[in-house]
């Protein structure tokens, strides 16, 4: 498992973060439809989340 920091730019992370899962997905031969990404929201302001929200994320977790 992988965490990533959070960088203030919530879309453009997201993103980095997928193409990576593309990645590791391939070299691992698997089906990216075989993985889930879950977006860890605790702590963070709704406005912090919406655009996450928008770019497409819809599993998120609190713990």
């Amino acid at each position: 498992m992988t965490q990533a920091a959070f960088t203030g730019d919530s879309p453009s992370g997201l993103t980095m973060v997928e193409q990576e899962i593309v990645r590791a997905c391939e070299a691992a031969r698997r089906d990216r439809s075989s993985v889930e990404l879950i977006v860890v929201s605790k702590t963070f302001q709704a406005d912090t989340i919406e655009p996450v929200l928008a770019a497409g994320q819809r599993v998120f977790g609190e713990n």
